[in-house]
């Protein structure tokens, strides 16, 4: 009888160490049916705060509440084996200091059983970067378009329009390098200066609307599946399942309304 070899999950010093080789892949994915798909592609799946636009209907990601962000990530976890798990830390849990930060990193890891957290933010969180990673909860960091900034930001504008606003890229760049995030995501940043902080960091870079020269790519997976009624302009849609699925709704209403949905009998026989 061969022995059943358990399938290991990617590890956070395996993604860091992607810096400069093999492009890393990855998606964001809110639930175990859609996240078992994916995890036979994608080296880490992030749970992203963006369930509260994609899935739950909000307007911004500023209202997605900490428990919400723990149950879709049990379920994302559950799903899968071998990518590794990285859950959104959503909007007021981590902000305020660095031991509000671990108290509720902590209870995400614990509640899902992920691999990493993710937090938004450049120079001003690197303090709390910090403390996390001293404390056992490694960090993925956010820059450039920072989505639970858009009030400040005045909303989701492409970064680096103006040459004179690099430094502060770069700078927050550096900053959550220097203070142990395993990487970094950069979104919504022009091409060439998201290809500079590339070159500049010693982590892996993750793109999102930013440049092909970055680590590693993450798009939205309903975005990427045509499931969305808008689309950022920087997502190349690799399906229709939106119009797919309307259709076999529609289909589906036809049938029952004349009465030629298939019995019991067709069904189990």
């Amino acid at each position: 009888m061969s022995k059943q070899v358990k399938i290991r999950r990617n590890t956070v010093p395996q993604i860091a160490s992607r810096k400069g080789g093999e492009p890393i892949v990855s998606l964001t994915s809110y639930h175990a049916h859609t996240a078992a798909i994916v995890d036979k592609y994608a080296d880490f799946i992030l749970v992203g705060d963006s369930l509260g636009m994609v899935m739950h209907g909000m307007e911004s990601t500023v209202g997605v509440p900490l428990d919400l962000m723990i149950m879709h990530g049990k379920a994302v976890v559950r799903g899968t084996e071998k990518a590794l798990i990285v859950v959104d830390m959503p909007f007021g849990t981590y902000e305020e200091s660095p031991s509000v930060a671990f108290r509720n990193a902590a209870k995400i890891m614990k509640e899902t059983g992920c691999g990493a957290v993710k937090l938004e933010g450049g120079k001003r969180m690197a303090e709390t970067i910090t403390f996390l990673v001293e404390r056992g909860i490694p960090v993925m960091a956010h820059i450039g378009l920072t989505p639970q900034s858009s009030h400040v930001m005045g909303g989701f504008k492409t970064q680096g329009r103006e040459e004179e606003s690099w430094k502060a890229h770069e700078e927050d760049a550096r900053a959550v390098s220097e203070a142990g995030a395993f990487s970094v995501v950069l979104e919504g940043m022009v091409e060439p200066l998201a290809a500079k902080i590339t070159k500049q960091i010693d982590i892996p870079t993750i793109g999102i609307g930013a440049s092909a020269d970055c680590d590693g790519q993450i798009l939205v997976l309903e975005d990427m599946l045509g499931l969305n009624e808008w689309t950022p302009k920087f997502v190349k849609v690799y399906g229709d399942l939106g119009p797919a699925i309307e259709r076999a709704v529609e289909q589906y209403a036809e049938e029952v309304k004349d009465r030629s949905f298939p019995g019991e009998d067709e069904v189990y026989r």
